[in-house]
């Protein structure tokens, strides 16, 4: 390593310390995070000193296309020359655009968008506009959830150590265990506004729910008049092998967000689509609910590329297909070491190994990154270590993940035997 690419990796550690976070700093020296990242390019990060690093953890969620993928860069670079921020007076026409791709692209009940500069933006927006509908006061969420950080999304978040610190939050959120069908009946009544779930809890280490508990919401929601709102900020746009998470029990929410994906790896952006009764509410004020930078016009360039991209019939079959060797690799080192690894799950490129406790899988983590490999656990399940590579990775790329993992392993294994 040079004195200069040195240098910087210990200054950015300082300046972490003394500027921005220092427990973080902490933690990444602890997990031997302390490389400081200098460019991209397709499923690799190359650090100052040289040294290139496989992300297998892609954001999370953010970099379905790879880092820097070339149609979306060129889409920014292009419109950077042209207008790079809206007036906010003039109609924007490539936020026209997108809003009518947004229609295209989701279900077919979806039609009017409100497009924002990330998901916990997205929520934010879905749970005011689900009030402003029904003028209910509650909402029904899941246990485990994670819909963001910002006041509303995490009060429909589930995890009480991100809670706790600023309660109270907002009042009239009721959750319940994800996946239970009945605990969410008795739930919803004609006071919920509505129900927010992800299709998968990706932050509470991808759990995936029992089949039909998707129908079984929006029937529930149905019932009671309340609305349904499916995140799938993380999960959607090809990732679990499907268009939308939601396609794999074929249900229409009212409100979906969207977000990481939808910027194409380049560009922060969050949107969310709704039916054509929830936006009545902006019939008689159209400025009721809007954001200085959402929409903007390098953003929705982004955004057109990117869905131009992602909707190519190869990025879900590879998420499918490299989901499917990832998680099949991963469960036979769970077989090798059951005493490490309580559980592997997944679907597409959403790929989970659970292990015996959260100090197992930050030995394990640290042993990818040692190995080269940018993995990380689950916000809402630090004994879950969550992979989530690019759709563009290779066959021969998920090899060397998997025997990343194989060594990592058996390095913890040792030291546990010691």
């Amino acid at each position: 390593m040079s004195d200069v690419s040195s240098n910087l990796r210990e200054v950015t550690l300082q300046r972490y310390e003394r500027y921005l976070n220092p427990g973080l700093a902490v933690l990444l020296k602890f997990m031997g995070l302390e490389e400081a990242e200098l460019q991209a390019e397709g499923c690799w990060v190359t650090a100052t000193s040289g040294k290139r690093f496989l992300d297998c953890l892609g954001g999370p969620g953010v970099f379905t296309l790879g880092h820097r993928p070339p149609t979306v860069v060129a889409a920014v670079q292009a419109q950077l020359e042209r207008m790079p921020l809206s007036s906010h007076i003039l109609p924007n026409p490539l936020l026209g655009e997108l809003g009518e791709r947004l229609a295209e692209v989701t279900p077919s009940d979806l039609q009017f968008s409100f497009v924002c500069n990330s998901g916990a933006e997205a929520v934010e927006a879905a749970l005011k506009l689900a009030r402003a509908h029904t003028r209910r006061p509650h909402f029904v969420a899941a246990e485990g959830a994670f819909h963001g950080k910002t006041w509303g999304a995490l009060s429909a978040s589930g995890r009480q150590v991100y809670r706790e610190p600023f309660e109270p939050l907002l009042p009239g959120f009721t959750h319940v265990p994800f996946g239970d069908a009945e605990a969410l009946a008795a739930a919803v009544d004609e006071q919920t506004a509505a129900v927010i779930l992800e299709p998968i809890q990706c932050e509470a280490g991808i759990r995936i729910p029992p089949d039909g508990y998707l129908q079984a919401a929006r029937e529930i929601c149905d019932r009671h008049g309340a609305l349904l709102i499916l995140d799938e900020i993380q999960t959607g746009l090809a990732r679990t092998g499907k268009w939308l998470a939601c396609d794999w029990e074929d249900v229409c929410p009212d409100l979906l967000t969207l977000g990481k994906a939808l910027g194409g790896g380049v560009m922060p952006i969050g949107a969310v689509v709704a039916r054509p009764p929830v936006w009545e509410v902006f019939a008689d004020n159209p400025y009721l609910h809007t954001s200085t930078f959402g929409g903007s016009p390098l953003a929705c360039a982004a955004a057109l590329a990117a869905l131009a991209s992602l909707q190519e019939p190869h990025v879900a079959e590879s998420c499918r297909a490299r989901g499917s060797q990832l998680l099949e690799g991963c469960r036979e080192l769970q077989a090798t070491y059951p005493e490490t690894v309580t559980a592997v799950r997944g679907r597409g490129l959403l790929v989970a190994l659970e292990f015996a406790d959260s100090d197992l899988g930050g030995l394990v983590i640290s042993g990818l990154v040692q190995r080269r490999v940018l993995a990380a656990f689950a916000l809402n399940a630090p004994q879950v270590l969550r992979l989530e590579p690019p759709a563009i990775i290779t066959e021969k790329e998920v090899q060397l993940v998997l025997s990343a993992l194989r060594g990592a392993l058996a390095d913890t294994a040792a030291l546990l035997a010691d």
